[in-house]
């Protein structure tokens, strides 16, 4: 694909890497075939390659964002499946986060719309003010039928019942073991609020496989969903502070070996970090440097293995059969692809891969409160795939995609470091 931009233009540092990457796209449409807003909707403008030319002609123009480009944009789940498929590698990735960060800067929003995407940027990052707005939406709920739809899909995603207890973990891990690696841990914002018995069975894990596991008290958010919104200098400072954070933990205990992260939403993000923060002379260098060192917790654990206790373990039938949902951010945002089957395997679960795997269930950060109703439709897919190979358990890897699920059926859900290390035994009602 040719591009069109002045000498001017390309001085950008965006715009230059916009083009390069219009130029490596073929026009072939292979990405249509896995893009699941274009498989619900079949309109060429939100598939990738209809989205690649409606970013181009906006960039090349240097205008303002209009409606038909925003509402297309704003349909994109960002699952990057298009980006597994492409046989020319094209980084749509990059491309539609200039694109969101360029309609957050020059397209005024419906009043009610920038409320809305306002009000998730500055409460889902913070546990506190998040956990506030969990328990207003569970008494909220009687009174969804009165409200908008985009309120309405978030109510939905809600958990019943009361939130469970906040898990505080000791700084560092007692490890009883001789330690082979030091290890930071992101908590994840959300994570932290409706599913702290993922972060108590990540942190067990982790103890058992020799790590000193570490969670800085201030360590915050990484940035993640206010990137997604396109909302780039909340982002960034975000980023900042948590760089902070766990440099304070490094001079105080020493270097991280790696940082290991459950939700795999956020190491795609905090993998990328270095070309977030590229054009920060003081935060570049210092960002690429954790980015380098992140791993999901599966390839920490497939790296150090699981001692022996946790492996070829007995589960009672009804307790054995996993359906495998691998997060978008992890098979297409990390390439991580069998290594969390092959480690249910190694615990002696029986996982098993559902249907249309590659495709997004719908969470996609934000997704689900924004476009309630394609997500509720690739939801409805999702699960279809799910009861038709009649697991015991569904397991994953991302807080969004669990609750996403969850809101959908009856079958237990559950994150893969808590099969991995057995912490299920009273959850199985969840």
């Amino acid at each position: 694909m040719r591009s069109h931009f002045t000498d001017q233009q390309r001085a950008d540092p965006v715009i230059a890497e916009a083009s390069r990457i219009f130029t490596t796209c073929v026009h072939c449409g292979f990405c249509t075939a896995t893009c699941p807003s274009y498989q619900i909707l079949g309109d060429e403008l939100d598939s990738p390659r209809g989205r690649i030319y409606l970013i181009k002609s906006m960039l090349e123009r240097g205008e303002a964002a209009d409606k038909t480009v925003v509402t297309h944009i704003d349909r994109c789940l960002s699952c990057l499946a298009c980006m597994t498929t492409c046989p020319t590698e094209v980084n749509y990735k990059h491309l539609v986060d200039h694109a969101r960060v360029h309609i957050e800067k020059t397209y005024r929003r419906p009043v009610l719309d920038r409320w809305f995407r306002a009000a998730l940027a500055k409460i889902l990052p913070y546990p506190k003010r998040f956990r506030a707005l969990v328990r207003l939406g569970q008494f909220s709920r009687i009174f969804s039928f009165m409200m908008p739809r985009k309120l309405r899909g978030m109510l939905a995603l809600v958990p019943s019942g009361g939130l469970p207890k906040p898990f505080r973990p000791e700084n560092p891990g007692r490890n009883t073991q001789a330690a082979k690696v030091r290890v930071a841990v992101l908590q994840g914002c959300a994570q932290s609020v409706v599913g702290p018995e993922i972060n108590r069975a990540t942190w067990r894990l982790l103890t058992e496989i020799g790590c000193d596991p570490v969670a800085p008290p201030d360590a915050g958010c990484c940035g993640a969903l206010t990137h997604h919104l396109g909302r780039e200098g909340e982002s960034q400072q975000q980023i900042r502070e948590l760089i902070k954070a766990w440099e304070t933990a490094e001079a105080v205990g020493g270097t991280f070996d790696y940082i290991v992260v459950s939700t795999s939403g956020c190491g795609s993000t905090i993998k990328d970090w270095g070309r977030l923060m590229e054009n920060d002379p003081d935060f570049a260098a210092r960002a690429q440097n954790f980015a380098a060192r992140c791993r999901d917790l599966s390839e920490i654990v497939a790296a150090l293995g699981l001692p022996p206790h946790l492996q070829n373990r007995t589960h009672p039938v009804g307790r054995r059969v996993v359906a495998w949902h691998p997060p978008c951010t992890l098979q297409h945002g990390q390439k991580i692809k069998n290594m969390p089957m092959d480690l249910l395997r190694q615990a002696g679960y029986d996982p098993i891969e559902i249907g249309e795997s590659h495709l997004c269930c719908g969470s996609a950060g934000v997704y689900n409160m924004l476009q309630p109703e394609i997500a509720g439709q690739l939801r409805d897919r999702k699960i279809g795939h799910i009861k038709h190979a009649a697991p015991d358990l569904v397991a994953s890897a991302n807080i969004g995609c669990m609750m996403q699920i969850k809101s959908g059926t009856d079958i237990p859900v559950f994150h893969l470091a808590e099969l991995l290390v057995g912490d299920v035994s009273s959850e199985i009602s969840r």
